[in-house]
């Protein structure tokens, strides 16, 4: 069996299982920025910019949505998906007809994106996380579920305002010329 990182295989599992699109690109960018030699490095952007968009089309920002998804196609499009167990020319066209009727502004209603997963051992390997975490493989999107489809803004970061306080609060004692 081929292996693969952690954060690839949970990505595959939010993509597909929980649909937590946000959370996909959390992984999915963690993994990226902690490994910024990995020779996948643009692949991981793409697919995290793959992610962004499905969460801006599935809220409703088209533009927002239109603008990661045309990222995410230049870049997946050089990218060695099959590598990574992805059919890319499956991946190609629905991004192209997503792009095509997003642009036309279609009122479509969203639907999911499936990755063709090429691989047998990445989908032993996502359908086994699964299976840990009680997700069903191939679940729709939860369209109702405004945690996930809004999760940016009803997320907790207290964490992260605490240390831009704290942060901002050691400058101005720096530039007063304090020492702590």
């Amino acid at each position: 069996m081929i292996s693969f990182p952690k954060a690839y295989i949970a990505y595959l599992v939010e993509f597909h299982a929980s649909r937590d699109y946000f959370e996909c690109h959390e992984l999915l960018e963690e993994y990226w920025k902690e490994n910024p030699g990995d020779r996948f490095a643009e692949t991981w952007v793409g697919l995290i910019q793959l992610a962004v968009g499905l969460y801006h089309e599935r809220r409703g920002n088209v533009r927002g949505a239109v603008k990661m998804l045309t990222q995410a196609d230049h870049r997946l499009s050089a990218a060695p998906l099959d590598e990574l167990g992805l059919g890319k020319k499956s991946l190609q066209m629905q991004l192209s007809a997503r792009l095509a009727y997003l642009q036309a502004e279609d009122e479509t209603p969203y639907t999911d994106i499936n990755l063709q997963i090429v691989n047998e051992d990445v989908v032993l390997l996502c359908k086994q996380m699964c299976d840990q975490r009680g997700l069903i493989w191939g679940a729709k999107s939860p369209l109702n579920d405004d945690a996930i489809i809004h999760r940016h803004s009803k997320r907790d970061r207290s964490d992260v305002i605490a240390a831009r306080l704290a942060a901002y609060e050691a400058k101005k004692r720096e530039r007063s010329g304090m020492i702590d």
